[in-house]
């Protein structure tokens, strides 16, 4: 550690905080009082805290909403600016849904997680066959990323999604199917279940583009959170949420929303209405299951086949 006042500099003062179930969390106090965030994990996969860092970047640069100042990221520490916890309101949820509402208007170049490497050159050389940046994690699971340019001859779900493609066989390829295979092969679904996500990802992969299929109206990639629980809204003492452990992406602007109310939220309707109020999406409820069904497969790959119940309602609900 170094002198001085940032990040490097010799902490006074080191104590544990909560900060979710994969890192170890800590307020430090450094020389003259300031505070910092820092979270580590001992051999973390490759990128993973870089892959954090760039997609707080990412969000921020939208201009909306407020996310903690990234001020360190090495192979396994991050270092945040401190933001001192406070109770939620509803004043902190409504001003939320309109800034999530504004973040989701903003076009995304690609869909997947091209996106989250805009900042190349904050980690230069470090991940070996992705020299555009960090890979992208939903929690501690890497997600599906298809190399580019592609061979005609890769599996589906290995080829980089071309210009043309929808968000719905996007999906499908890229996210649920790889999915869908590790929580088989870790024994978190099986059977119908598992039968029926796949029958759900042959129908995603056929939608039409008119509007009329099983995914709703036709959305280009936008800036989405990429895993909006509860769990990553930091409610704040001076009265303006920030969103936290992102993965950040080019997606469909429904699954920020599918999450939250997949676990829940504080003033969840409060953030809802104030979100449709800037950006109204009709038929959204509707489509719930298809949008929480990769948060689902995740959690199935990690916690089991309890989960991998709730897949397989998932996918007979999004069917219809």
């Amino acid at each position: 550690m170094g002198h001085g006042n940032g990040p490097g500099a010799r902490p006074v003062d080191v104590r544990p905080v909560s900060g979710g179930d994969i890192c170890d969390a800590y307020r430090i106090v450094l020389p003259g009082g300031r505070a910092v965030f820092a979270k580590a994990l001992p051999d973390a996969p490759e990128g993973f805290f870089a892959a954090e860092a760039a997609g707080l970047e990412l969000l921020a640069a939208t201009g909306a909403p407020a996310v903690p100042t990234v001020l360190a990221a090495e192979e396994d520490v991050l270092v945040l600016e401190w933001v001192e916890p406070g109770p939620p309101s509803a004043a902190q949820a409504e001003r939320l849904g309109r800034e999530l509402a504004a973040m989701h208007t903003v076009r995304a170049p690609a869909w997947g997680g091209a996106l989250s490497n805009r900042f190349p050159d904050r980690f230069p050389g470090r991940f070996p066959g992705r020299p555009s940046g960090p890979p992208v994690f939903l929690g501690s699971v890497p997600l599906p990323s298809p190399p580019a340019p592609s061979s005609p001859k890769a599996p589906p779900d290995r080829r980089a999604p071309s210009r043309e493609e929808g968000w719905p066989a996007f999906h499908a390829r890229h996210r649920l199917l790889p999915l869908l295979r590790r929580a088989v092969d870790a024994g978190g679904i099986g059977g119908r279940d598992a039968r029926d996500v796949e029958r759900l990802c042959e129908e995603l992969s056929a939608d039409p583009a008119d509007g009329t299929g099983l995914s709703g109206p036709p959305q280009p990639p936008a800036v989405v959170h990429g895993d909006l629980w509860s769990g990553n809204v930091l409610w704040a003492a001076d009265g303006r949420a920030r969103l936290i452990d992102p993965s950040a992406q080019g997606g469909h602007p429904e699954t920020d929303l599918a999450v939250l109310e997949l676990f829940g939220c504080p003033h969840l309707e409060r953030l809802l209405s104030a979100y449709e109020e800037v950006r109204p999406v009709p038929g959204r409820r509707s489509r719930l299951p298809l949008h929480q069904l990769q948060h689902l497969l995740v959690h199935a790959v990690l916690f089991g086949p309890g989960y991998g119940t709730r897949c397989g309602t998932a996918a007979r609900a999004a069917l219809g």
